[in-house]
């Protein structure tokens, strides 16, 4: 993975940790936290949502919305976890 690359999924990953942070009320996890939800998210989301049938393209923005998809059903998975 070139620098480039780098840096784009660490921004990518922090602005879906926070936006997830955001839609998934209870859960702050500072810069790092949102970094490591938002790339775990991405994982998550290259999973379930081609098994569903969604696409949202490619550029960073559908980048974005897809890590943020995936960080908010981790989110969930965890908050129902810790309340169960």
């Amino acid at each position: 993975m070139g620098g480039e690359s780098l840096i784009a999924t660490i921004l990518i990953g922090a602005v879906a940790g926070w936006l997830a942070g955001l839609i998934v009320k209870g859960f702050g996890y500072g810069l790092f936290g949102n970094i490591i939800i938002g790339i775990v998210g991405a994982f998550v989301a290259s999973l379930v949502l081609p098994a569903i049938g969604v696409s949202f393209g490619s550029g960073i923005i559908s980048a974005i919305i897809h890590s943020t998809i995936g960080a908010v059903i981790l989110l969930f998975l965890v908050k129902l976890i810790k309340s169960g």
